[in-house]
């Protein structure tokens, strides 16, 4: 088996999954389109998947020391009243530990500060991929060709390599729902360490950082490329009256710092991750919605479960095939589950159906809540020689 890699981005997936193919023996290469590594995002919460795949990369412990645990909480409605209240240390007893909210910036440097600096190529894009002799592959971009015997697609929802291996799909669907988001300056003076809040057609959310500082996102639904003259006047003028502390996080946000997007899917899933020797990984395989927050963990997942394939199976499309009968059913599940969770949540809008909804949450018990959560966070990965 050969044992040089190329992985097309360097986002969470694209890091982590170069930094286990370094563990199992293998030469890699992250090619980054950006030529500017600002670590552009707000906040991310990371289950215990995610953490156990962190774990098995060997750097789990560095990241639990930069983030905070989510102990105190829950689902809110816009007045206020509690639909369910989160008790972390039930999950942590569950599964080991508790949800952990971190800033995507610090989690993309901890991650990077695991590899060598020369493994990152940026302001590199891809322009093609092509099989070449003996099974290698090249990489073309802008400024330079690369052969390897392995290529990962970690180039996100717009993938342009998934575009390329699988020109008939349809690509990334609108979900109906767009995001804005940001970490507010000052540090804040939070009850709890994570919130959701579902109103008719939106939703509120902060999760507070290990520094102080609170990490919000409103998800609203309209139609595709709505955008506002002045983003975080109309969050004002929409949320004004919801409960604390949302309009005192809004407060704390400097007007340049809000993000927004649109929520695209792969709401039809691939038939494949993996075409000759070229594996599709996180968003560019599974982009789900954000309803669940596990977009990042799945993608954790797959960065492990790959490296491990490739340090057991004793070919490089053997290890594929392990890699794809692996992660597609579980990837694939959770994202029609952040799909129908986001439909009975911040997707409602009827009043009659927001009611039913709110009285079924408050009546289910404790305990099926916290079953219904282990089934996407009891996840062990495999070891990594």
């Amino acid at each position: 088996m050969g044992n040089v890699a190329v992985v097309v981005g360097g986002g969470i997936g694209g890091l982590a999954v170069a930094i286990g193919l370094r563990r199992v023996g293998w030469e890699v290469r992250v090619v980054e389109r950006t030529s500017v590594l600002d670590d552009a995002g707000a906040g991310i919460s990371l289950a215990a998947n995610g953490l156990r795949a962190l774990d098995a990369l060997g750097v789990g412990e560095a990241v639990r020391e930069a983030a905070r645990g989510q102990y105190t909480g829950g689902t809110r409605t816009p007045e206020g009243g509690w639909l369910t209240r989160m008790d972390g240390a039930v999950l942590e007893k569950a599964v080991g530990t508790p949800i952990m909210g971190i800033a995507r910036s610090t989690l993309h440097r901890l991650l990077r500060a695991s590899l060598p600096g020369e493994v990152l190529l940026i302001g590199s894009e891809v322009e093609s991929v092509q099989r070449i002799d003996h099974g290698r592959v090249r990489v073309g971009c802008a400024d330079r060709v690369l052969e390897a015997d392995l290529v990962v697609a970690a180039d996100g929802i717009g993938s342009t390599v998934r575009g390329l291996l699988f020109p008939t799909h349809p690509g990334p669907a609108y979900s109906g729902s767009t995001v804005l988001r940001a970490i507010t300056e000052p540090a804040m003076d939070l009850r709890s360490d994570f919130e959701l809040t579902w109103g008719r057609g939106a939703e509120f959310g902060h999760i507070a950082l290990r520094d102080g500082r609170a990490e919000w996102h409103a998800v609203l639904n309209l139609p595709a490329g709505t955008r506002f003259p002045d983003p975080l006047a109309e969050l004002r003028r929409r949320f004004r009256d919801w409960h604390d502390p949302i309009p005192a996080l809004l407060d704390a946000t400097r007007p340049n710092a809000v993000l927004h997007h649109d929520v695209h899917e792969l709401s039809r899933p691939l038939p494949s991750y993996t075409l000759g020797r070229i594996a599709l990984l996180g968003d560019a395989a599974h982009a789900m919605t954000p309803h669940l927050g596990q977009g990042a963990c799945q993608a954790l997942e797959d960065a492990v479960t790959l490296a491990s394939a490739l340090a057991t199976e004793p070919t490089v499309e053997a290890a594929l095939a392990r890699y794809d009968v692996e992660r597609r059913p579980r990837s694939q599940a959770v994202a029609r589950a952040a799909r129908q969770a986001g439909r009975m949540g911040q997707r409602l809008s009827h009043p009659l159906a927001v009611a039913l909804r709110n009285t079924a949450m408050r009546l289910t018990p404790p305990g099926a809540a916290t079953r219904m959560i282990l089934r996407h966070h009891a996840w062990v990965p495999p070891q990594l020689n």
